[in-house]
């Protein structure tokens, strides 16, 4: 289904009925890659995907799409739904997402999980390093796509899951350039989140990665004093919903319960 949007198309899905459950994608994914999440959700709730700006069948606003506008875009899917409340699980960038929508929309939220994701703003060394990515992907960018996929897997996993990073990869490379810079702009300058995610009133949950880069392990020791939030280690990299495929429903669906 396609929302109009500032003059862009926002492209989502519904399925099944029962308490709403938002899936939001990570950066240089789209909503495909939640199709074994809905099939499992989607037989007792209502699951709604939607491309994140930039991302899948969804246009691109502007050189830099901030998290605010991020939200801004989810928000209006589902106002137009007439969703008032839900739970969101949002991967990497989704989980970013997530949070600036929480710090608008509080009370909108009745549980929210971020997977392999984090509330914390980029280091400086990460802000270098997306500045480094968006020179290059302006003039390699098929190549920066398949190496930044690949690096996403735990690298013990990456021979078992070469079909699946191969689909991955292809995916990706849908995303256009534009689409690709205004998120790394976004992402670097967005802020820290802690404040919003700890004094959220609903469940909370953080799905991590044994071996993923982006939530590192000083980093689990600061949310581990955060009260009323379970946070689950899972043996993998950024990739979980592929890598713990299982474990990551049986415990998405525990916590939605």
């Amino acid at each position: 289904m396609i929302l109009s949007y500032k003059g862009i198309s926002i492209s989502y899905s519904v399925y099944g009925q029962g308490e709403t459950v938002v899936l939001l994608h990570g950066f240089l994914e789209n909503s495909t890659m939640w199709t074994q999440t809905v099939a499992t959700l989607s037989k007792s709730n209502q699951v709604i995907t939607i491309d994140l700006l930039g991302h899948g069948l969804t246009g691109c606003l502007g050189y830099i799409h901030t998290m605010s506008n991020f939200a801004d875009a989810v928000d209006a899917v589902l106002i137009h739904l007439k969703i008032k409340t839900s739970t969101i699980i949002g991967h990497s960038l989704g989980g970013y997402v997530a949070l600036a929508f929480a710090e608008k929309k509080p009370d909108a939220l009745k549980g929210l999980c971020l997977l392999n994701s984090t509330p914390f703003a980029d280091s400086q060394d990460r802000i270098k390093l997306r500045n480094r990515a968006i020179q290059v992907a302006k003039t390699n960018y098929q190549n920066l796509v398949s190496m930044s996929i690949s690096n996403l897997f735990y690298e013990n996993n990456r021979q078992q899951f070469e079909k699946e990073i191969e689909i991955i990869k292809n995916e990706a490379l849908k995303t256009p350039l534009q689409g690709y810079v205004a998120t790394q702009e976004g992402m670097k300058i967005r802020t820290d989140k802690t404040s919003v995610f700890s004094k959220l009133n609903c469940k909370k949950l953080i799905i991590a990665g044994t071996n993923d880069p982006i939530l590192s392990t000083n980093d689990l020791s600061k949310l581990k004093r955060m009260n009323d939030l379970n946070i689950v280690l899972l043996h993998g990299g950024h990739m979980l919903y592929i890598e713990n495929k299982d474990e990551f429903l049986q415990k998405i669906v525990h916590f939605i319960e």
